[in-house]
């Protein structure tokens, strides 16, 4: 291979492992690459405004793609700006290549200006994270970020590129990086052991999460279910993991208190947990929410978190589609599902009124991006998940990934109507993202459920209270967004993006056909309380 500088070299190495777009915004320390970029056919560079906008339109991109989607930030401070997402994607296992320059090795012992160990700040954040010091190793390390990304259990993966290294020659070749199968399945005893424990149960429930759709178990899943007559709560869940509308749905454990788990575990006598961890919650409890002799099957590609805190009987470090598939045939034909509970009685709230309205409206194939987490039983209701690919939440516990997971998602897939639902508060972490939809011309579409609070925390405290027996009383000022009032439409509009005000439910139909029938990016400030 001829001699080249490793700063063009890279941008071989991205072409063959099919990347062609890099997520970023630009520092001096990575002028020289990304000069080259200019320079590259075939090569895009989709600007941010903030570390956090480009890192959440960058998740968005994996998810819609299955990755890997690449990511430059600038040096310390930028790697600094986004690592709130970064924690994010590494929650929810999403296949990011993040790169980020440095002045150069030469310059290791000066400590001069964003002088930071990049590796030590990005280590608890990403997979696998590293510093190349040598021109001659540049593709080599690249290729085994992209291995590790790309690995089940997908995460980020972070390299640091001293700009004196990618100045330097190297004459190692660009070639496809190797990701290893994980389509394995357990050998017939261990999968026989998991269907006698599950066949001798009375009262089976299944916990699934994330690990399921990345899998593409879904029909597999609801195999099993059946055939267990099995309720099935989904855990940490992100994605479709099964037809929110199937008989035996019982809907999320949710995240922040372990009572709810335990609730709804009460009576089990076999638990069969596939490609999620136990248990996610904030606060979740100290004991088991297992009853005593509760019988766990666990199969997940994540071996860490197969018995991380709780034992199991049978544990499976195996791919949840093959070997879900492989049990659905043990376990012989479908059991009575158990009843299903009525729902609760509820309003018609306006996220309702404007959900039901966009279902009505919406081509086949819409794409909702939901974090808008105190509005989201209402999206459920009126907009329930039912097909992969066509759901996406928030995960991890970050803000500010509804606009910008939209906006990649999108660019991903540009003949499918998307659809992000984030709150006013969620919303100003990464606002600046509607720029980046404008710049490109990414017809997402933007409503923020606006209650003028965080009204989560609202929710929580007032959990917290009952728990201490404490007297309710006025929550905290910090909670309240009220003052001064943000007029989203205006801010929306000095990014370039048209909007719309809904306060009354006369007024949200015709919101609805303006937003879908807008050639570009429109936003909504809907009013929800």
């Amino acid at each position: 291979m001829a001699a080249r500088p490793a700063k063009k070299a890279i941008f071989e190495q991205f072409a063959a492992d099919g990347i062609s777009v890099m997520f970023g915004n630009p520092g001096t320390v990575e002028q020289g690459f990304l000069d080259v970029l200019e320079e590259t056919p075939g090569f895009r560079y989709v600007l941010g405004l903030q570390e956090s906008a480009v890192l959440g339109i960058a998740d968005g991109y994996a998810r819609a793609t299955a990755g890997p989607a690449l990511v430059q930030l600038h040096s310390g401070v930028g790697l600094g700006n986004g690592v709130g997402l970064l924690y994010q994607a590494m929650r929810g296992h999403s296949p990011l290549v993040v790169i980020a320059g440095e002045a150069g090795v030469r310059y290791e012992a000066l400590d001069g200006q964003m002088a930071v160990d990049l590796v030590a700040m990005a280590r608890p954040v990403t997979k696998y994270a590293t510093r190349v010091t040598h021109p001659g190793s540049v593709l080599r390390v690249l290729r085994r970020a992209v291995k590790a990304a790309m690995t089940p259990p997908r995460g980020p993966a972070f390299v640091a590129l001293p700009m004196d290294v990618l100045d330097e020659l190297t004459a190692e070749p660009a070639v496809p990086s190797t990701i290893p199968s994980r389509a394995t399945v357990p050998v017939a005893g261990e999968l026989e052991r998991a269907a006698a424990v599950l066949r001798a149960a009375r009262r089976p429930v299944v916990l699934a999460g994330d690990g399921v759709a990345v899998s593409g178990a879904q029909e597999e899943l609801a195999r099993v279910a059946e055939a267990l007559g099995a309720p099935v709560w989904t855990v940490n869940s992100s994605e479709v993991t099964i037809d929110t509308t199937h008989p035996l749905h019982r809907g999320d454990l949710g995240h922040m208190f372990g009572e709810h788990s335990a609730a709804a575990l009460a009576g089990a006598d076999a638990v069969l947990v596939v490609g999620t961890y136990l248990f996610p919650e904030v606060f979740p409890l100290l004991d088991s929410p297992f009853e005593e002799g509760t019988k766990i099957v666990h199969i997940d590609l994540d071996d860490y978190e197969i018995a991380k805190n709780l034992p199991a009987d049978v544990a499976l470090v195996a791919d949840p589609r093959p070997t879900l598939a492989a049990l659905a045939g043990l376990l012989g034909p479908a059991r009575p599902a158990p009843a299903r509970e009525s729902a609760e009685p509820y309003g018609e709230t306006m996220a309702d009124l404007f959900a039901g309205e966009l279902a009505a409206r919406a081509p086949a194939g819409l794409v909702v991006f939901d974090e808008a987490l105190t509005a989201s039983p209402a999206l459920l209701r009126r907009l329930p998940p039912r097909r992969p690919g066509t759901y996406f939440q928030t995960r991890g516990g970050s803000l500010g990934v509804g606009i910008p997971g939209a906006i990649g998602i999108k660019l991903a897939r540009p003949e499918a109507e998307v659809v992000a639902f984030t709150g006013d508060g969620g919303s100003m972490y990464t606002i600046q993202a509607l720029w980046t939809a404008v710049r490109y011309g990414v017809a997402a579409r933007f409503v923020i459920c606006d209650n003028r609070r965080y009204q989560l925390l609202d929710d929580n405290l007032e959990q917290y209270w009952r728990e201490r027996g404490i007297e309710a009383h006025p929550h905290p000022e910090g909670f309240d967004l009220s003052h001064p009032r943000i007029d989203f439409v205006k801010l929306a509009a000095g990014l370039g993006v048209p909007g719309v005000k809904v306060s009354k439910p006369a007024q949200v139909a015709a919101a609805v056909e303006r937003m879908l029938a807008a050639p570009g990016p429109f936003l909504v400030d809907l009013i929800t309380t």
